[in-house]
């Protein structure tokens, strides 16, 4: 059973958290292979669910996905969050309604047992915090959050060059769940239950993480940032400006694809438009992604 923001898959039920969606980035400063002549070869697809035909932008999501089953609640990402100093405006100071998004489902941030940070990036940390009483405090109390070590070491020595595009989000929104002790440092492979597992997608940062749910014949991969916009579904060799690992990403993607292309696997790009969840489809040598409900 599937909606524009709920999915059940298997024993565990699955919601879309947004914080927002809209026209927000070029696609030529995310995509440093990007020409327009492949913008208008695809334009009957893109315009205008996935780029703008007035400013040319992208469409992205910055959401965080909610699992919940037999009384345990994991929130996967925490979107850009309130109040926080940035450097890029779409994320600065915002001041949005994201915890009611996420009350709206039935949890409170009390209610949330397991945080899983799939990689330390401005846009996936934000809601790990919120301001009390002039102090950046965790967000859930009773959670654990769960960080990939690997991804740790590297951010915990990356300097001030690795945050100049975006502002400290380390000393706002991570170093305070480390203070707190309520963080865990995991490694590459961590099973929470079963049917959830948490793996490796290595590249677009040194720790990324991916979560898989469900089990074999109906499952659900949450694939955090291994993919940005479905144009690089049709175009998998291309990785971002942002990509820590370039080569690695794209190793990591082209794998990820064939693996998972034609298998009826359920896909969850974080930032892809709504419903954000489909199926990866071989389209002659590239592919595409088909959304759940839509078809082929």
């Amino acid at each position: 059973m599937s909606s524009q923001h709920h999915w059940t898959i298997g024993a565990s039920s699955l919601h879309r958290v947004v914080e927002s969606e809209g026209a927000i980035m070029p696609p030529f400063e995310i995509f440093g292979d990007c020409t327009q002549a492949h913008l208008d070869a695809n334009r009957d697809w893109l315009v205008p669910r996935f780029q703008d035909a007035a400013s040319g932008l992208l469409v992205l999501t910055i959401q965080s996905f909610l699992i919940r089953q037999a009384g345990l609640n994991v929130l996967v990402d925490c979107c850009g969050g309130n109040g926080k100093d940035r450097m890029r405006p779409h994320f600065h100071r915002q001041n949005g309604p994201w915890l009611d998004t996420l009350r709206a489902t039935g949890v409170g941030p009390e209610d949330i047992d397991i945080v899983l940070c799939t990689h330390l990036h401005v846009d996936h940390v934000g809601w790990n915090t919120r301001l009390e009483n002039g102090r950046w405090v965790p967000t859930f109390p009773n959670a654990r959050y769960l960080i990939a070590q690997r991804e740790w070491d590297y951010w915990r020595n990356a300097g001030p060059a690795a945050l100049q595009r975006t502002g400290d989000f380390i000393t706002d929104s991570v170093l305070p769940i480390i203070e707190s002790g309520q963080a865990d440092m995991i490694g590459d492979h961590h099973a929470l239950k079963s049917d959830i597992s948490i793996e490796p997608a290595h590249g677009h940062t040194p720790g990324q993480k991916m979560l898989r749910l469900g089990s074999p014949g109906h499952e659900a991969l949450l694939t955090a940032d291994l993919m940005h916009h479905p144009l690089q579904v049709r175009y998998p060799e291309w990785s971002t400006r942002f990509c820590v690992d370039p080569d690695e990403a794209r190793r990591t993607r082209l794998n990820f694809l064939k693996e998972n292309a034609n298998s009826g696997r359920l896909v969850f790009p974080c930032h892809f438009p709504a419903p954000t969840g489909g199926r990866i489809e071989r389209d002659g040598s590239a592919y595409r992604f088909v959304y759940d409900g839509e078809g082929g």
